[in-house]
């Protein structure tokens, strides 16, 4: 019954550096703390490698809402992150376009012991595809 509840929540993909996000991810995880079950995290070298179109895909094929967790300006690969952050403000203006809220894709630094400001980022996105806005 209650797998049937959550097929019914909007899916919330997070893309988690392997350097920085994954591990405090994965802190939130050791230290037994709940998050929704509707989360879905691929852990990836560095969120920069995935294309413009890849995003506006992902939410025509039913994913909610996105969350690029990144290690930030603190990222291993030089550039990375300013190559990101434009390429997030380029999909945010055709989603705009394509008349879907730019809010469903969120671009934020999270570190390797980051439970806080991971469960922040998760919890505002899913109250969000809830309709509740959040205002934190």
């Amino acid at each position: 019954m209650a797998a049937s509840i959550n097929n019914c929540k909007p899916k919330i993909l997070i893309l988690a550096t392997a350097a920085c996000a994954y591990p405090g991810a994965d802190y939130v995880g050791q230290n037994h703390i709940e998050y929704p079950p509707n989360t879905y995290i691929i852990r990836v070298p560095a969120p920069v490698v995935f294309p413009e179109d890849f995003y506006l895909h992902c939410f025509e094929k039913g994913i909610g809402g996105i969350i690029i967790m990144s290690c930030g300006h603190e990222c291993p690969y030089d550039g990375a992150y300013n190559r990101l952050a434009d390429r997030v403000e380029r999909v945010h203006e055709q989603m705009k376009e394509r008349k879907i809220d730019s809010k469903r894709l969120r671009l934020c630094a999270i570190c390797t012991v980051c439970a806080r400001p991971f469960l922040k980022e998760l919890n505002q996105m899913n109250a969000f595809l809830e309709g509740k806005h959040s205002t934190d």
